[in-house]
């Protein structure tokens, strides 16, 4: 496989590596006898459901568009695959479309639980007439911890929307008390290891474990780097598996996303020109704005490879750091945002118009995020699969049209 037979710019996912990180979700699942559920809103590249579906136990959506794409391509109660979904708040014509699909639903508040109580216990008892499963009813909390940064990402900062504080809870149990709560969901990380688990639970216990024996199940959200090469995936497992000792027969949800996506794909992009402004700029087919955005969210710095074309052959030189290296330069995407600026790489070999860039990891919170501002075209979709490229998919003008 050679990289300029790519075409520029695309998403290319890894088969083997996303096998690699399933295979350690599936140990972690297995291991615990917890379930495991691919957070959409982390990883949405349903052209590897079918390899997905073999190692996890469902998806967990936070929209409606997420829960019929896991529905569609993963699969549900048919199968015995869940479908989680969570919003913070749910319109009547939602609840309507989640009905027929959603294995979990789980509210934000008592008000929007008693709100559609009545509409899902008819679905409910029109499921058991069929033989299925009911649609099991959650309450998301918040344990008032958490170790995320920055504020963007962080549930728990002070007025935040996401969970019921400990407050509002007992005000919601004396007043609706918990008939037909199913289980109890906090989700407070975000890339993180085993140890913030463990510390978030004390909180959790603190506020919300006289709660625990009512329940079916605790969904412990997402935001666990575990296919992270740092991850301490032995104290996870302990964590588990202490946890259901403590409360014999619950169940346990985790929801990662990142970590499906983790390191097992990339963006290349291809270098349009070259211009000079106190330092050397290239300006790319890719855009932090457009294909990026949380290299400006976070912010964070991809790394990149240059990848060259010298006497016929495809050359690879990794970026050597910003300034460390004696060719600099600042890649700048085609948007008109003036900080539509990914970072500054350095290079022991000067960078031409026509190189290809390859930015790592790129196969989570990317696609689901990325966006046609000033009409700059979406990168195409490709997959490698014994060493061989296949183009998935490609983007047109009626795309960017259409979203308008």
């Amino acid at each position: 496989m050679k990289y300029f037979d790519i075409p520029s710019p695309c998403y290319v996912l890894e088969e083997n590596k996303l096998k690699h990180n399933l295979s350690i979700l599936n140990l972690v699942r297995s291991a615990c006898d917890v379930k495991i559920l691919l957070a959409l809103k982390g990883y949405a590249f349903w052209h590897s459901f079918d390899i997905a579906r073999d190692y996890l136990d469902g998806c967990c959506a936070s929209g409606i568009y997420e829960a019929l794409l896991a529905f569609e391509e993963f699969g549900g109660r048919e199968i015995q695959k869940d479908i989680c979904v969570f919003s913070p708040a749910y319109k009547d014509s939602e609840i309507d479309l989640l009905l027929p699909i959603a294995t979990h639903i789980i509210f934000n508040s008592f008000e929007q639980w008693q709100k559609f109580k009545h509409k899902i216990r008819i679905k409910n008892k029109q499921l058991e007439s069929l033989g299925f499963c009911k649609i099991q009813v959650g309450l998301r909390v918040n344990p008032l911890y958490s170790e995320v940064k920055p504020p963007i990402y962080n549930p728990c900062v002070s007025g935040s929307r996401l969970g019921i504080v400990p407050s509002e809870f007992e005000k919601g149990l004396q007043r609706f008390g918990l008939e037909d709560i199913d289980g109890l969901h906090f989700h407070t990380h975000c890339e993180q290891n085993s140890d913030a688990l463990e510390r978030t639970l004390e909180y959790f216990e603190k506020y919300f474990g006289r709660h625990i024996s009512q329940m079916k199940w605790i969904n412990f959200g997402g935001g666990h780097h575990i296919t992270r090469i740092d991850y301490d995936v032995d104290k996870l497992v302990s964590i588990l598996k202490n946890f259901k000792n403590r409360y014999d027969g619950i169940d346990i949800f985790l929801e990662p996303g990142e970590a499906v996506g983790w390191q097992s794909g990339f963006l290349i992009g291809e270098v349009v020109d070259i211009v000079y402004n106190q330092m050397n700029v290239a300006i790319l087919d890719v855009s932090a704005s457009a294909h990026m955005p949380d290299c400006l969210e976070m912010p964070y710095r991809p790394n990149v490879k240059k990848i060259s074309i010298i006497n016929g052959n495809e050359e690879i030189e990794d970026d050597k750091g910003n300034g460390v290296a004696e060719y600099v330069y600042r890649f700048g995407g085609p948007t008109c945002l003036a900080g539509d600026i990914i970072g500054d790489y350095s290079f022991n070999t000067p960078l031409k118009i026509g190189d290809r860039i390859l930015f790592e990891d790129m196969m989570h919170y990317t696609i689901v995020k990325n966006n046609t501002f000033n009409g700059v075209p979406l990168p195409s979709l490709g997959s490698i699969r014994d060493d061989k490229f296949l183009l998935l998919k490609t983007f047109q003008y009626a795309d960017y049209k259409n979203r308008n």
